[in-house]
Order: C-alpha cells, then structure tokens, then sequence
C-alpha cells in the first residue's frame, strides 16, 4: 500500500511562497521514517531537517513540491480563502500521486467539513484521513513537512541575494518588520510581499498616518 502525507511551510509569512509537499511511501517503509526521526518540522532543528533530506529522498515511493509565490497568493486569495487555495493543492497532489491512502493535516477544527471539502476534488480512489496535527501524529505528514520546510527555507535564502536579508519573512520577525518598513517608505513593493496580509496593509496605514500627521 502507497500512503501520501501532505503538509505545508509558509501559511503565515508576509514575504516569500507557500510551500506544499505530497510525500509519497510504501507502508511497509514507514517504521523506517520513526528510525532516522522524523518529527513535525517545527520540532526539528534547520542543521537536523538538512540532514534528513538524503533520507527522506531514499525512502520515498515519489514526492511532490508545490511552491506558490507571494504574488500569486495576492492574486488568487481573499481574506477568506487561503484553504481554499490550499485545498485546491492538497487536491493536485493526492491526483498526480494516486496514493492508496492519504493523511493530510485538517486546515479546520471541523475535521469532518474540511473532508468533505477536500474530497470533492479527488478524482483517484483512496481512502482520506484529515486530522487536526497529523504533522506531529504521522510520520508520513512529518515527512513532508520537513521536505517543505526545507524547500522554503532555500527560496527565501535565495531571495535574500536578489533583496537582501529580509529575515525569515514572518511577522513576528524584526526585521521582516524593518524591511516591509523601508519597502513601504521608498514605495517600493517587491512581488515577493503578500500585499494582501494585513500585517502589510496595517504597516501601510501606519505611514499614511504618520504623513498626515505632519501636515496637521
């Protein structure tokens, strides 16, 4: 039997891509992703999730990445359908890989609705569990996650040599914050921003605020 895990790095961040990954292993395999550990990404170290990826890569029936871009986030998202996004490419990979069975991690705290969601785009037949912290409760769904993650991490390393360092592009991030600052300050928006985030519009009111400060 073929299990798929999917998982996903990069739902929060103000810059850089959404990052998808469909990781795709023969059951019998499984055990083997517990012995070399993995775990959810954000449990692991950037050094250990490095040093997974050879391993991950060998045991793997097939795998997938998806990157969307933060321009293309902007352009197809609202403020109330970034899962709907995501579904959209939960369902593209369980179609690609025909997996004998899917576990994805529930994007909603009705596991049950999300489901049914998710379902209504599968074109393959396969058995589908959705779980609120599969990435932590199966190793499949930590597997892709790590593969994710660390695919992320080298676009946004990437991206640092054409912008500069912007951090990790996360809100919570000083100087992600410092950099959408200056972006805004100069009027310049890069492609790689999510412009539709709030943390983004919420900087940008702030300086409008301030301008007209100013003159009052």
């Amino acid at each position: 039997m073929k299990i798929l895990g999917i998982d996903e790095a990069g739902r929060g961040p103000c810059i850089g891509p959404l990052v998808m990954c469909g990781y795709l292993v023969d059951e019998k395999d499984t055990p083997r992703l517990r012995s070399i550990g993995v775990k959810d990404s954000k449990m692991l170290s950037p050094a250990k999730r490095e040093s997974l990826m050879p391993q991950l890569k060998k045991i793997a029936a097939d795998y997938v990445i998806l990157s969307v871009s933060a321009d293309q986030i902007d352009h197809l998202r609202t403020p109330t359908n970034l899962n709907k996004l995501e579904i959209e490419r939960m369902q593209q990979l369980i179609n690609i890989l025909a997996p004998d069975k899917v576990i994805v991690d529930a994007l909603e705290a009705n596991e049950k609705r999300f489901l049914k969601k998710l379902s209504a785009g599968i074109k393959v037949e396969t058995e589908i569990i959705a779980e609120n912290f599969a990435d932590k409760n199966y190793f499949e769904v930590g597997a892709a996650s790590i593969i994710a993650k660390v695919h992320r991490d080298g676009e946004v390393k990437n991206l640092h040599k054409t912008y500069g360092n912007f951090g990790s592009g996360y809100p919570s991030d000083p100087k992600t914050v410092d950099f959408l600052k200056e972006c805004i300050k100069n009027r310049v928006m890069p492609d790689i921003i999510r412009k539709s985030w709030m943390t983004v519009q919420i900087l940008r009111q702030e300086a409008e605020q301030v301008k007209i400060n100013r003159f009052v």
